[in-house]
């Protein structure tokens, strides 16, 4: 073989996934790994679990790699199967014992403040991780898929196999909803989820 690109595009490596190239698919867990591990635990808010989707996730890219479209991008697939294992996983009435605190962590900068100011962002983490785990869980992964993976309302339709206006009209409900629970603090979550990202 001549010499492989050593950044190859995602069809590249389906395509050597569905010739049995497992080497593809550990090139495509490390490119996605954190986007899928974070989209599961912003939904879950169960670290274990979430480790457990984001290893069920790829088990299905390799489990249907034949018929994963090369010719489109590789991450609205895999947010839609991200999705729809953490759907399942709360159906099932699990236990949902873990808050959003690692999301939250990371989800705000780490910042150089006085202390003061530390205090004011350790109330804010508090006050956001709880207005988003009290969103309904419709809800909670279009803000997840909105802000904190920063994909358009379209790609979101797509992956949850919704109309455009029935994505709209959750975004703007949670919206409504985080913005009776946070008030001025509001204003901080495109900037908490940029953190995040």
């Amino acid at each position: 073989m001549s010499d492989l690109n050593p950044n190859p595009p995602d069809g590249e490596l389906i395509n050597r996934l569905q010739a049995t190239d497992l080497d593809a698919l550990g090139i495509l867990f490390e490119r996605y790994r954190a986007r899928v591990y974070r989209t599961a635990l912003a939904i879950v808010r169960d670290s274990a679990v979430a480790e457990d989707i984001l290893q069920d996730c790829f088990l299905k890219v390799y489990a249907n790699a034949g018929r994963i479209d090369t010719e489109r991008p590789l991450a609205p697939w895999l947010y839609r199967v991200t999705v729809n294992l953490s759907y399942t996983w709360l159906s099932r009435g699990k236990n949902r014992r873990t808050s959003l605190d690692n999301v939250i962590d990371r989800l705000v900068s780490p910042m150089k403040q006085a202390p003061d100011q530390l205090t004011e962002q350790t109330e804010l983490r508090q006050n956001v991780r709880k207005a988003i785990g009290d969103l309904n869980i419709d809800q909670r992964v279009v803000v997840v898929l909105y802000y904190l993976n920063g994909l358009g309302l379209q790609e979101i339709a797509e992956i949850l196999d919704l109309p455009v206006g029935t994505v709209k009209s959750r975004l703007y409900y949670a919206r409504e909803n985080l913005r009776g629970t946070l008030g001025q603090n509001m204003i901080w979550l495109p900037e908490v989820a940029h953190g995040y990202l």
